[in-house]
């Protein structure tokens, strides 16, 4: 791929558009959005059903883009739960229900459901106690709607729940209920992404069409806009998600290209659906699902072009190697991303998507082959074969997840660390433009060496995390030269081991437990078998009031529990009754200094509190 790409004005701007959403834009509702009705007690709301259902064990949730509140014209979405009534795609509704906020939990390193549907626009939930179709959907919208729902009943019924879950997820981006442990066993086998209906379906659909008319001679402009159609229509039965709608642009673009006289490229298509998704959605920019589908499409794009396979190698022999270097691009370019997010690192993903990526293809095509056979009644013709198929896929994800080096403990990447990181990528990707390589190869590199060097002079200050969940406590100190202490350990030790590795750790350099209280023991040994915990420090045991614990120059010292009245004064619980007391610490490290208060959910710097939100993870910066 020629470098003139990166100068391209639109990718220019894209770059610009993406920075300042990432620095400038935040997620939040407008003036008029439904949000700003939650406070009535019980409403009737009219809107229009955007999205297929989720089915749940006790419901059917769904996005739905609200037209009214009691009357009053209204804006947003909101997420809904029917009991007792399944929504259709593209139906208008009346709802009758009590609107709240979302569940949010905003602990660090771990799931946010709150954060997770901003970054879809929507603030507000709904419990439905009633409902009313005011308007059904077309014939079109139900047509999809009806489609989709029997290939996944035909699915259902055919296979066992995992395999149906596999071959819904293949085919149309649906897993429905799959065990947690087959979901674990995808993620550590790097397969995930084969269970969400990607880019790569709507391509596959597409050339199976072209394969399709070739056979009959139809004209190239008739196979092209047939191959547009059908692979628009499987774009709306697979979900319409934010991966197929770019896939779909991208093909509509190449098509838009082809009749123009014009290469538009695959390049160039992916960067005109970016833009336009993050237009209609700037919060996309924030929603993991988006940044990873983007990036690998991105990675695939360079390093197939960029790195072009000799023309006289076997076939088959290309295909395989193309799979590896489009799983190799994949994985490098999305380690960053994977590690923040899951915390994991699988070093068996190249070798299992050689295997799993054409089976996965197999799976598609059998899955659409089988369904066919059902609807003429012959469906016994391929269930076997296809049931086969599935359990086989099943079997090499879980043989790949039990490798030992499936799944490593990872921690989270600094920002300068990522800068550094993506920067080697680049150039990597592009070693076969050696012009361009010559060109910029030092400015390449000193990116690489400063972004580090800024991130630990300018940006390494002792920083100091309050968590939060549910009034229960933990304080997480991270200090200029490295070292990660916890006090506290009320909540959940995976939880608080996720935060951890947030933080930008896989180790902790102690365990500093504040009440002598079964419970946060436990918590402790629960976090202590997910990182690695060098020391844990029992009140009343291991240390006293008055005693200190050096850590080279940081010193930590216990203190009896220091609380708040109910006037807000502090006070001291001076004494030990042999039950459930607390224990302060005070922190000394030259300049920072501070002192942990009522089981932490507060610290004390200079006689000022900084009090735990609820459900928050406070950032402070010493």
């Amino acid at each position: 791929m020629h470098y003139s790409y990166y100068k391209r004005p639109l990718l220019l701007l894209l770059v610009l558009y993406v920075a300042l959403l990432a620095c400038f834009y935040k997620p939040a509702p407008s003036s008029n959005d439904v949000y700003h009705k939650i406070a009535l007690k019980q409403v009737t709301l009219t809107g229009k059903v955007v999205g297929f259902p989720v089915q749940k064990t006790k419901s059917h949730n769904v996005i739905i883009k609200v037209f009214s509140v009691n009357g009053e014209k209204t804006d947003g979405y909101v997420y809904a739960r029917f009991k007792d009534y399944v929504p259709r795609w593209h139906e208008t509704l009346q709802l009758e229900g009590r609107l709240k906020k979302p569940y949010s939990v905003a602990l660090m390193g771990n799931f946010d459901w709150g954060a997770y549907l901003a970054t879809k626009n929507v603030f507000t939930e709904i419990n439905v106690t009633a409902v009313q179709r005011r308007q059904a959907p077309s014939f079109f919208f139900r047509s999809v709607s009806a489609v989709r729902e029997d290939i996944l009943a035909v699915f259902e019924r055919s296979f066992p729940r995992n395999l149906a879950a596999i071959a819904g997820g293949v085919l149309l981006g649906e897993r429905g209920e799959i065990d947690p442990s087959l979901y674990a066993d995808f993620q550590d086998s790097g397969a995930i992404h084969l269970l969400v209906a990607s880019g790569g379906n709507v391509g596959f659909v597409t050339l199976v069409v072209f394969a399709f008319c070739s056979l009959f001679g139809a004209g190239r402009k008739k196979t092209v806009l047939l191959a547009l159609v059908i692979a628009g229509i499987y774009t709306l039965i697979a979900g319409a998600d934010a991966p197929l709608m770019r896939a779909y642009f991208m093909t509509v673009c190449a098509v838009g290209g082809y009749f123009l006289h014009r290469n538009s490229g695959v390049f160039q298509g992916l960067i005109v659906s970016c833009f336009i998704i993050l237009l209609i959605t700037p919060a996309a920019i924030f929603e993991t699902g988006f940044e990873m589908s983007f990036l690998a499409t991105l990675a695939i794009i360079v390093c197939l072009n960029n790195y072009m396979l000799p023309y006289h190698w076997p076939r088959w022999v290309k295909f395989f190697v193309q799979i590896f270097l489009a799983t190799l691009s994949t994985q490098l370019v999305l380690l960053p991303v994977f590690t923040n997010v899951f915390f994991k690192v699988s070093f068996v993903g190249l070798i299992a998507n050689m295997l799993l990526v054409p089976l996965a293809s197999v799976l598609m095509g059998l899955g659409v082959a089988y369904y066919v056979c059902t609807l003429l009644h012959v469906g016994f013709l391929l269930q076997a074969l296809t049931g086969a198929t599935l359990l086989l896929f099943q079997q090499l994800v879980e043989t790949f997840a039990s490798f030992p080096l499936s799944s490593l403990v990872a921690a989270a990447w600094r920002p300068g660390w990522i800068v550094s990181y993506y920067a080697a990528i680049f150039l990597l990707f592009n070693i076969p433009q050696k012009d361009f390589v010559r060109r910029c190869w030092k400015g390449i590199a000193a990116l690489m060496v400063l972004a580090p060097i800024v991130q630990y002079t300018l940006f390494n200050k002792p920083t100091v995390w309050l968590l939060n969940e549910w009034n229960k406590s933990a304080v997480l100190l991270r200090t200029s030269d490295g070292k990660r202490l916890l006090f506290g350990t009320a909540i959940e030790g995976e939880k608080l081991a996720r935060a951890v590795l947030a933080s930008g750790s896989r180790t902790l350099d102690a365990v500093f437990i504040s009440e002598d209280a079964a419970k946060q023991t436990a918590e402790a040994a629960a976090l202590a078998r997910s990182i690695r915990v060098e020391r844990t420090v029992l009140p009343f045991t291991d240390i006293w009031p008055g005693e200190e614990i050096r850590f080279d120059r940081l010193g930590i010292t216990a203190q009896w529990g220091l609380l708040l009245n109910r006037k807000g004064a502090l006070w001291r619980n001076r004494g030990y009754s042999g039950g459930r007391d607390s224990i302060s610490y005070e922190v000394a490290d030259g300049p920072l200094h501070f002192v942990t208060a009522a089981n932490n959910r507060f610290i004390v710097i200079d006689g000022k509190r900084y009090d735990n939100e609820r459900n928050r993870t406070s950032t402070l910066h010493l």
